[in-house]
C-alpha cells in the first residue's frame, strides 16, 4: 500500500511517500522513515528496495525528498545538513501522528546517513528505536575543510557563493555549515542499536568513516562489504536484507 504525501516544511512542500502492509483494524506495526543522499531523491534504490523489503515484512516505511531535491520545494542552493535536519523532523513529525505506527526507525544513505545519525543523537533512543546507516558520508566535514566537491576544487578559507556540481548548483552555506558539523560528536549520543553498512570500494567515501562511526557508538554492529561503492549496487540484495533483517530484529 502506497500513499503519496505532502508535508509543509521549512522550505516549502515536502514530497513524501507512506508505504504500508496491510493491517487489520486497530493493529499496529513499526515505521522506518528512509533518508536519501547527497544530489540524490527517494525513488531511487537502494531506499526502494529497502522499503519493498519492509513491507514484505510487516513493517511500514516513510521516505522523502529534502528541500531542492525529487518533488520537493526549495532551492538546492540553500540546502545544508542542518536544514536537512529539519525537513527530516517535519517528516518525524507527520510518522508520529499515524495511528497504526507502534515504533519508528531511522535509515539514511550517504548523506542521508549523516541527518539520520545527527537527528538520532540529538532525540535520543526514546524516540528512534533503531538506526541504520549507509555508507554515511561523514567525509562532507573533512571535504570542507580541506575545500573539495565531488572532483571540484575551492578556497575553503572563502567559499565560493555558488559552485556547480553535475547539475546542481551547491551554495556556501552548504559549505560553511558542513565545515563546522559536530557529525561524530552529535551522532555519538545516540544509544540505542545502530547498523553500519559500507563498502571497500567506495570512491565517495571511504569506509574508515562507518568504522569511526562504530568506534564512538556504544551499541553498533558493523559490515565492510568487499567490493561494494557508494551507491551499493554491487550487492544490493546483501545490503537490503543486512538492513531490513537488523530493523526486524529490534523493532518488532
Amino acid at each position: 500500500m502506497k500513499t503519496k504525501v505532502s508535508l509543509k516544511g521549512p522550505k516549502g512542500r515536502i514530497s513524501a511517500l507512506l508505504q504500508r502492509p496491510e493491517l487489520p483494524d486497530g493493529q499496529k506495526c513499526p515505521l522506518v522513515i528512509l533518508m536519501h543522499g547527497f544530489m540524490a531523491n527517494k525513488a531511487l534504490q537502494p531506499l526502494k528496495g529497502i522499503s519493498q523489503a519492509l513491507e514484505a515484512e510487516g513493517i511500514a516505511s516513510l521516505r522523502f525528498d529534502f528541500d531542492g531535491h525529487g518533488r520537493s520545494d526549495g532551492k538546492f542552493c540553500e540546502m545544508t545538513v542542518l536544514t536537512e535536519i529539519e525537513d527530516a523532523k517535519v517528516v518525524l513529525a507527520y510518522a508520529k501522528t499515524l495511528d497504526f505506527v507502534s515504533k519508528i526507525a531511522f535509515l539514511g544513505h550517504s548523506q542521508g546517513g549523516v541527518v539520520a545519525g545527527m537527528l538520532a543523537g540529538e532525540l535520543g533512543a526514546g524516540e528512534v528505536t533503531a538506526l541504520v546507516q549507509l555508507a554515511p558520508a561523514a567525509v562532507l566535514k573533512d571535504d570542507a575543510l580541506n575545500g573539495v566537491l565531488m572532483g571540484k576544487t575551492y578556497d575553503p578559507s572563502n567559499p565560493p557563493e555558488k559552485l556547480r556540481v553535475f547539475f546542481h548548483t551547491v551554495g556556501k552555506c552548504y559549505f560553511q555549515v558542513a565545515q563546522k558539523l559536530p557529525i561524530y560528536e552529535t551522532s555519538s549520543r545516540y544509544e540505542g542499536p545502530v547498523c553500519l553498512i559500507h563498502g571497500t570500494e567506495d570512491s565517495i567515501v571511504p569506509h574508515r568513516y562507518s568504522e569511526q562511526y562504530d568506534a564512538v557508538y556504544k551499541n553498533s554492529v558493523l559490515h565492510i562489504l568487499e567490493g561494494e561503492n557508494h551507491i551499493l549496487s554491487k550487492r544490493r540484495p546483501e545490503v537490503i536484507s543486512l538492513s531490513v533483517e537488523f530493523l526486524k530484529d529490534k523493532l518488532k
